[in-house]
């Protein structure tokens, strides 16, 4: 972890194996959200451990409002620490292990037990995937030419949406379709003698998480060009990070434009990572999908985004961030509304159709029409993830790149604790799970109309302001 960056100060990227190892980071994390947060383990908890699908849903966004809080608070000051401090590894390395543990602890999630050290096991995970995405986000700037920023991205996104298929067909043919399906490439029995009457197959995917996070971080660790150290202690780099975040603040006008797109992304992906988080929930509980039937759900999904991932990298690079976020979220709105139309027996919010008792998981109507509807998000989906980060790649002053990757986790945050906490609240309240997801819908929207005042223009930096003011 001793190479050091300068590609970036003499106008040219990094070499095209650090390119490489930087898309492995992606490749790494995403396993992390589609095992655990949005297709297994999260209807695991809700339906199973917590035992009821309306209160898990409320369980779940209180939980991830709490980790919202916490990566708000801190992230801007650890993005502007880390920019005086100079290196970000040292950062990446500490939690990507922190995470690592909070992956481990979801294996003590079993029906009778208590919940809340599970809650808090999911709250260390969270925190520290956040923290590692927001020192790796903040190298791309320095190892891709601003004319690749879009494609690296799209590429990036669109390889971690295939690292979520690779990782649910392991997940698939070891763990969830051994004993129910007989073929040659699928074993007897679960693999490791992991236990399903145990639930074992279910909670094992918070460790198969953590392991492959921690595993494919190495590439980043190892290959991947760091910023050369500023020569401050760590109790000098704190202040002059707090200084630095001080004067940020203080010179916020100065970065208008890239503070209403942070604004403006606060409020459009609170509203994406809803859809995500909770639209897996919705689904297992309305369709009465175990684990077998989210896994593939989980694959079909996780494609089309990854489809989306490499389009919308292409359409960023030809035609810019602005213009293909906002068009990404405008289709996010038109299909969301057709998503949460369906429900166990219904069509299109009022058309009832006959389900027969029996029936088998993705043999209906609703189930088949939620199935293409979610296929149609994917697409969409993508696009809105890599042109976001690209976006502020593209905007933000390079040398205050991870302070802005601090903020821009904090615009990802700030309202990411206050979005699963009105699910939470509105889904108690009126005992429905799509009424409880509405509240993304205004976000969206709002977020929409603040992009459009966006200009794609990259800031100065604070210190060439100061300057220019004495």
């Amino acid at each position: 972890m001793s190479s050091v960056d300068t590609s970036h100060e003499n106008g040219e990227p990094a070499s095209t194996g650090a390119q490489i190892s930087w898309l492995l980071y992606e490749w790494a994390n995403q396993p992390y959200f589609s095992l655990v947060t949005i297709f297994l383990f999260a209807p695991y908890l809700t339906q199973t451990v917590i035992g009821d699908a309306v209160a898990g849903q409320a369980y779940w966004g209180y939980t991830q409002a709490i980790a919202g809080v916490i990566i708000a608070l801190a992230s801007p000051l650890l993005g502007a620490m880390a920019d005086a401090a100079g290196p970000r590894k040292p950062w990446i390395l500490f939690f990507t292990i922190f995470c690592t543990l909070g992956c481990f602890g979801l294996w003590f999630a079993m029906p009778g037990s208590p919940v809340l050290p599970v809650l808090v096991a999911l709250v260390i995970a969270s925190v520290g995937m956040e923290f590692t995405i927001i020192f790796a986000n903040a190298m791309l700037p320095s190892i891709a030419s601003e004319r690749r920023l879009g494609l690296l991205s799209g590429i990036g996104i669109g390889l971690g949406q295939l690292a979520a298929i690779v990782a649910l067909v392991l997940v698939l043919v070891f763990l969830q379709l051994p004993g129910q399906v007989s073929a040659g490439f699928i074993p007897d029995a679960p693999i490791f003698g992991l236990s399903r009457e145990a639930f074992e197959t279910d909670r094992a995917t918070g460790p198969i998480s953590g392991i492959w996070f921690l595993v494919f971080m190495m590439p980043l660790l190892l290959f991947v060009p760091d910023q050369a150290r500023s020569g401050l202690s760590r109790l000098e780099a704190s202040k002059a990070g707090l200084i630095r975040l001080g004067h940020t603040i203080s010179k916020a006008w100065h970065f208008r434009n890239v503070a209403l797109y942070l604004i403006s992304r606060m409020a459009f992906y609170d509203g994406m990572n809803a859809i995500f988080v909770f639209g897996g929930i919705l689904a297992a509980s309305i369709f009465h999908w175990g684990a077998m039937e989210m896994a593939i759900y989980g694959l079909w999904a996780t494609f089309f985004a990854a489809l989306g991932a490499f389009a919308g990298g292409w359409l960023d690079q030809r035609f810019g961030s602005k213009p293909t976020l906002i068009w990404a979220l405008i289709l996010t709105i038109l299909i969301f509304t057709v998503l949460i139309s369906f429900d166990h027996d219904q069509l299109f919010f009022f058309i009832h159709v006959a389900v027969p008792d029996d029936a088998k998981p993705f043999t209906t109507l609703p189930q088949q029409g939620f199935l293409i509807t979610v296929a149609f998000f994917g697409l969409v989906a993508g696009p809105t993830i890599a042109s976001s980060r690209t976006m502020l790649a593209r905007i933000a002053p390079v040398e205050m790149m991870t302070e802005f990757f601090g903020l821009y986790s904090l615009a990802g945050k700030a309202t990411t604790f206050v979005a699963p906490l009105l699910i939470g609240l509105v889904t108690s309240l009126s005992g429905s799970q799509r009424i409880g997801l509405m509240v993304v819908m205004p976000l969206i929207i709002l977020g929409i109309i603040m992009l459009a005042f966006v200009k794609e223009e990259r800031a100065t930096a604070l210190e060439e302001v100061i300057e220019h003011e004495i």
